[in-house]
């Protein structure tokens, strides 16, 4: 416990080990190269893919696809999430979804843009390779829209941690951030099956202006992608086009 409170009250040293970290990151590149990024993961889900981890690539190349999806796409078109929902990305969102930690968030923040800035390394890399010719990532969207929690449930929490990442990422990627309310208070999604989050999700969420073509969802923690697709329903009402699905991380579904 003491061991945890200091990882969290010490800028400057890496987060995870209290080591020296290279010119004031938040970790150092041995941390960092333990952590549980989520690689070659299903494009349409995010769903990590065991089975093809070995090629030892970062992210998977093109429109591949897991089972789930190619059976029943999700209503967005893709989704990204950086890292599994497992060690210590599971205590820090922890930390700052249930204690309200600021440098939680803060450290979460910084590993979206982590996987941001990999993820474009490794499609320019791609379009090298493959003669200019890069996958279809990296665009900038023409808005975030946070996945909201209902007013009543934000009050009791204290705070809205979708809203909080939403709005800092969307600042550094110079976008607008959007709002999207939640119309119906509903039960807690824990030990539901994924038929049965998304009966309870159904009609949730409502836009009450026009959104551009190509938009970002993002929730701190992407399990079913039941809440994504809710709201990504409502997107689509209000002219969304292409909807992205980005969490910080993702729970494996098996």
């Amino acid at each position: 416990m003491v061991d945890r409170w200091l990882r969290f009250a010490l800028p400057g040293h890496c987060v995870f080990c209290l080591g020296e970290p290279p010119g004031g990151a938040h970790w150092c590149a041995a941390c960092a190269a333990t952590l549980p990024w989520n690689t070659l993961a299903c494009v349409g889900c995010a769903e990590p893919m065991a089975e093809t981890l070995a090629s030892g690539r970062r992210w998977l190349d093109g429109d591949i696809r897991c089972g789930a999806c190619l059976t029943r796409p999700p209503a967005f078109d893709s989704a990204w999430v950086p890292l599994r929902y497992e060690q210590e990305v599971m205590r820090l969102v922890q930390a700052f979804k249930f204690s309200a930690s600021p440098r939680a968030g803060t450290l979460l923040l910084a590993l979206i843009e982590a996987g941001l800035a990999a993820r474009h390394d490794e499609s320019s890399a791609s379009a090298t390779t493959q003669g200019g010719m890069a996958p279809a990532v990296g665009s900038l969207p023409g808005a975030v829209i946070p996945v909201p929690l209902h007013p009543l449930r934000a009050r009791e929490r204290g705070f809205d941690q979708a809203d909080w990442l939403g709005r800092r990422l969307a600042r550094r990627l110079g976008v607008p951030c959007m709002t999207a309310q939640r119309i119906r208070m509903t039960p807690t999604q824990r030990g539901l099956s994924r038929k049965a989050r998304r009966a309870n999700l159904r009609n949730a969420f409502t836009i009450e202006r026009p959104l551009p073509a190509h938009v970002v969802l993002l929730d701190d923690v992407m399990t079913t992608g039941a809440t994504f697709e809710a709201l990504a329903k409502a997107c689509r009402a209000a002219g969304a086009q292409r909807i992205e699905a980005w969490a910080v991380a993702r729970t494996p579904m098996t």
